[in-house]
């Protein structure tokens, strides 16, 4: 019997390996040489991605929040979390950090955001600076990505898995722009179910954390609630206003993907499949974060 874990929005999932605590302290020690940060988060999850009481981390240095792999993401969806961030005062960028364009906005931004502080500089007889940026996000949101494409070279490596990065390093750019990457950094405790269910579906977070039977269950009510067609598209699965039948809709899609063992439905297949779904890029155009 599965089980659709409604009403459910805590959790003690703890999941903060020593990698991130070092890195967290590491980037405390090097605050005095940054300029300005670069803060990645994921635009299909626009508050779940984004790090918790990151202002103790980077106090109020100039920011730019970076809202990567918007070719995946729900363009109506994401405008709302543009708005809601701008309204904060911060600068938002919604970028494919495959698309040259996108990368040349992030550059001229930076140098826009720092043409006080070169002004100021050349006041008093100084030359301009080489603007040095932190790039600071969780696991798997695009840091590496993004410091290869600005390096214009491969310096870091890339995965679609978190924990690729795990020490601090300053890296040269043609930009007149010195990175300092670091480790995906997570909070100590997921204690919201939610949140943790939105990072898992993105592989933000190790997808053995958490039971895969109930990261598929999520995405299917996700899809069911605010993408039907896509759930209808992809799953041939009827959305219903009432909420999924969610023993009947695995029934249905084991039938049809074969995934029967010993004569019954082989429930953890269908959830890895579902899962890979979002990983493969098969189920795109969604925004899972619908509430500020």
């Amino acid at each position: 019997m599965m089980n659709d874990n409604k009403g459910q929005n805590s959790t003690n999932i703890n999941w903060y390996p020593g990698h991130m605590e070092k890195a967290k302290r590491l980037m405390m020690k090097e605050y005095k040489n940054i300029d300005a940060v670069y803060e990645l988060i994921d635009a299909r999850i626009p508050k779940s991605s984004k790090i918790k009481n990151i202002y103790d981390i980077i106090g109020n240095k100039p920011k730019i929040v970076i809202m990567t792999k918007k070719d995946l993401a729900d363009p109506i969806g994401v405008e709302k979390w543009v708005k809601y961030y701008e309204n904060l005062g911060t600068k938002v960028i919604v970028a494919d950090l495959n698309d040259d364009n996108d990368i040349k906005k992030i550059i001229n931004l930076t140098h826009e955001l720092m043409e006080e502080l070169q002004i100021k500089r050349e006041v008093k007889g100084m030359f301009r600076k080489e603007i040095r940026a932190l790039v600071v996000g969780i696991p798997n949101v695009g840091k590496s990505t993004l410091i290869n494409r600005l390096v214009g070279k491969k310096v870091v490596s890339v995965g679609n898995k978190p924990g690729i990065t795990k020490s601090l390093v300053w890296l040269k750019t043609k930009h007149n722009i010195m990175l300092l990457d670091t480790p995906g950094i997570l909070w100590p405790k997921l204690d919201n179910k939610e949140i943790a269910l939105n990072l898992a579906a993105i592989f933000s977070i190790k997808i053995e954390i958490l039971d895969v039977n109930e990261v598929a269950v999520h995405i299917l009510n996700k899809l069911n609630y605010y993408y039907p067609k896509k759930l209808q598209e992809r799953y041939n699965i009827a959305p219903s206003s009432l909420g999924l039948d969610i023993e009947e809709v695995y029934n249905n899609l084991g039938g049809k993907m074969g995934a029967i063992r010993h004569g019954e439905v082989d429930y953890e297949r269908v959830s890895n499949r579902i899962v890979n779904d979002i990983k493969d890029e098969y189920i795109k155009g969604i925004v899972f974060d619908n509430e500020m």
